[in-house]
């Protein structure tokens, strides 16, 4: 089995990944959507999280071996961004949405250097708007990010445009259809489901409308 679709097993077994078209979820940008992802869930997970830990580090090592910081995309992307940063032995750092309101007013927690080649973690990319505002916080301290890995995205083609500007290369585990294949694999969502799951990748801001 591939890792795209381990991956895709793992999401589904743990049920970080919700699916139901018949009963949308909505979203905070009010888009309807068929899917609810928690990629967190797999934390509670021994052997999917040493799965995941090890597919993130060995993609690290093969797309951005001059890695020199993991810096995790608060909140999902911390803790396996810690886990990550371990296994590489490398320093780690987490970036907040916005600075701290008290205190030292940080955006970013933990130790950098201006220079340093980081790599970005993020659990989960759907327009990856929220993504790259961690990149713009480390690249206003000097900071040289070198790309961004994520367990899976959605495949959403406003993302591959904003991550194209923004000049950060993406690597994902999975994506979208590598997950709706495994769920219909297991006769986990029904045959006459997949086709509205299809196109809600597809327009997502004019499905369920």
């Amino acid at each position: 089995m591939t890792t795209a679709r381990k991956i895709a097993t793992i999401l589904l077994k743990t049920e970080a990944v919700k699916l139901s078209p018949a009963n949308p979820f909505t979203w905070s940008s009010g888009w309807k959507s068929p899917i609810y992802c928690d990629n967190r869930i797999t934390l509670s997970d021994v052997e999917g999280r040493t799965f995941i830990k090890k597919a993130l580090a060995k993609a690290i090592k093969k797309n951005f071996p001059e890695v020199q910081l993991v810096a995790g995309v608060a909140t999902a992307g911390i803790a396996q961004g810690a886990l990550v940063a371990d296994y590489l032995k490398v320093p780690f750092a987490y970036v907040r949405p916005k600075p701290k309101e008290h205190g030292m007013g940080n955006q970013i927690e933990g130790r950098i250097e201006k220079g340093q080649k980081v790599v970005v973690l993020e659990d989960l990319i759907s327009t990856g708007g929220s993504s790259l505002k961690a990149v713009d916080a480390l690249r206003a301290q000097g900071i040289e990010v070198i790309g961004m890995i994520a367990i899976m995205t959605y495949g959403f083609k406003v993302a591959d445009t904003n991550f194209e500007e923004a000049g950060v290369p993406l690597v994902t585990l999975s994506n979208y259809s590598f997950l709706i294949d495994e769920a219909k694999k297991q006769n986990y969502v029904k045959e006459e489901d997949i086709d509205s799951l299809k196109k809600w990748r597809r327009s997502p801001e004019k499905w369920g409308k």
